[in-house]
């Protein structure tokens, strides 16, 4: 990384700047692709360079790389795919309007100018399956119907690498929340791990392993391909970043916090602001798992001062919406929670995160009306979204609104009802997924599921449900502190002493404001 040099580009690009990096050696800083085309042989070389920053996201760097293989060969049709491709940006967030609208020209430029071969001629039809309609068809239903161009894709060149990594993609991106069978993702892993051996810098086969085994079950599959990927590409923000999706998995919080210190890092020297903020909303939700809030607070007030990226991306709203939230909640700041500022944004999804946590807050601190309020601008939030046909944020919005009313019955003494209430948004969460944009909620149904039992003299149900919160979501702080305590007033000593010895271990670098971990080891001593 030291050896590379980066030439940030002023380029109006949906009301941001693109940060460029200068061009690397294709087996230097950022892995090894080689993706054949029909263009001329300094076009082939630009658009292979253009595939590696694509392969890690790096979209906005290889959008303007592919516009430079054009200009290398004008009649390089396959390029205008290349900008359509990165115009979608991060593919598992539904690009801007604008950006749908500009990639769709690439797409029909493509076309026009033609391409000297079908396999060509079919990766651009592929891609416009993405485009068709856009002003009508849901992000959701253009991307399924994406996956099966693909599929007919990979299917037609076996042999062709490119075909089936972008397959294995697809596979991953169109996947069902509610699929716990996870057969699409382990389907994608199956085409990626033999080209892992084939190729093994290839930078973004080890990237889309990770986002194909981001899911609890699996996610210890992809431990390999996580200590790979940063290797492949150390200049890379995103190729930093990707790791800790699996270490967040498997609750790996030191190993994580390094990950992102690093992503962020490199995401600031080349001015990729949406990465930097996703890098240290990542870090912020470790420092959390480990009680050690002074410096979960300091990346927030760092975030804070961080301007001048698209609001209507979802990565950089939403990591400044929900870390504050975050730091709340996982505080148990009830108050800080109730009283948190709607951050302006046109993304109704990020606006859904603070006005559910104010009013889990307001409810949990015992102002009810308050929350009601709160309530009422989440639904609001969450029909817009339906009416948007955004099926997976809408539903989140929905879980956030049962959680807060569960807690709004409890408040108002119907401690039945809410807990009836609050399982069942426990279960709703379960049936979904995490979104990668997020390592994590603020804080699981399932886990205040435990502690509204715990609250209502229930400590053996309270124990299973943290430790049900623990087996999907490993070494959460607050997970192991509330079966802890759940366990000692159930009189179970043995499981107490064996969940307050893992809240010391897990948080022995805690801030002293963490009443939890003196808690655990004042038990530990007595006992």
């Amino acid at each position: 990384m030291n050896k590379t040099s980066f030439a940030v580009a002023a380029i109006a690009a949906a009301g941001f700047s693109l940060a460029h990096p200068a061009l690397a050696q294709s087996d230097d800083k950022l892995g090894t692709v080689n993706f054949e085309t029909s263009c001329k042989p300094e076009a082939q070389k630009l658009f292979n360079q253009g595939m590696l920053y694509q392969h890690s996201f790096w979209y906005r760097a290889s959008q303007k790389v592919f516009e430079d293989t054009l200009k290398a060969d004008p009649e390089c049709g396959i390029a205008y795919w290349g900008i359509a491709l990165s115009l979608l940006w991060n593919p598992h967030v539904s690009p801007p309007a604008k950006n749908l609208a500009d990639g769709a020209a690439m797409i029909a430029k493509g076309k026009a100018v033609g391409v000297k071969t079908q396999r060509e001629r079919d990766y651009i039809d592929a891609l416009a399956v993405m485009y068709a309609d856009h002003e009508k068809v849901d992000h959701r239903t253009r991307i399924q119907a994406y996956a099966k161009a693909m599929e007919q894709l990979a299917q037609r060149y076996p042999s062709d690498d490119e075909a089936q990594i972008h397959y294995a993609l697809a596979l991953n991106t169109s996947a069902s929340p509610a699929d716990k069978t996870y057969a699409s993702q382990l389907k994608g892993a199956a085409i990626l791990e033999p080209i892992a051996e084939r190729q093994p810098q290839h930078p973004g086969v080890s990237h889309y392993l990770i986002h194909l085994y981001d899911y609890p079950p699996i996610a210890e599959k992809g431990l390999n391909a996580a200590r790979r990927y940063a290797k492949i590409a150390p200049a890379s923000p995103h190729a930093q970043h990707m790791p800790s999706h699996i270490f967040t998995r498997v609750g790996y919080w030191t190993e994580s916090i390094a990950s992102n210190a690093e992503a962020a890092r490199v995401a600031k020297e080349s001015g990729d602001l949406h990465d930097q903020l996703h890098a240290m909303d990542y870090q912020v939700y470790a420092y959390l798992q480990l009680g050690q809030d002074d410096k979960a607070k300091a990346i927030i007030n760092e975030m804070t001062a961080i301007t001048g990226f698209t609001e209507t991306f979802l990565p950089g709203p939403y990591a400044l919406a929900i870390s504050p939230a975050r730091y709340a909640v996982e505080r148990g700041d009830w108050k800080a929670a109730a009283n948190l500022q709607v951050r302006p944004s046109p993304l109704a999804q990020v606006q859904a995160i603070t006005h559910g946590v104010r009013a889990l807050g307001a409810a949990r601190s015992g102002d009810p009306e308050a929350a009601k309020a709160d309530i009422a601008k989440l639904v609001e939030l969450r029909d817009k979204l339906r009416a948007a046909k955004d099926a997976y944020w809408s539903e989140q919005a929905e879980i956030q609104r049962q959680v807060a009313a569960a807690w709004v019955l409890y408040a108002e003494g119907r401690q039945d009802d809410a807990l009836a209430a609050m399982s069942a948004a426990a279960n709703a969460e379960d049936k979904t997924e995490k979104h990668p944009v997020t390592p994590g909620v603020p804080k699981p149904a399932r886990e205040l599921y435990g502690s509204m039992l715990l609250e209502r003299g229930m400590p053996k149900e309270a124990f299973a449900a943290f430790d049900a919160t623990l087996r999907k979501e490993p070494n959460r702080l607050g997970a192991y502190a509330g079966a802890a305590m759940a366990a000692e007033k159930s009189g179970d000593l043995t499981k107490a002493r064996e969940y307050y010895g893992k809240v010391v271990a897990i948080a022995e670098g805690a801030d002293k404001e963490r009443t939890e971990v003196t808690e655990a080891q004042a038990f530990l001593q007595k006992h």
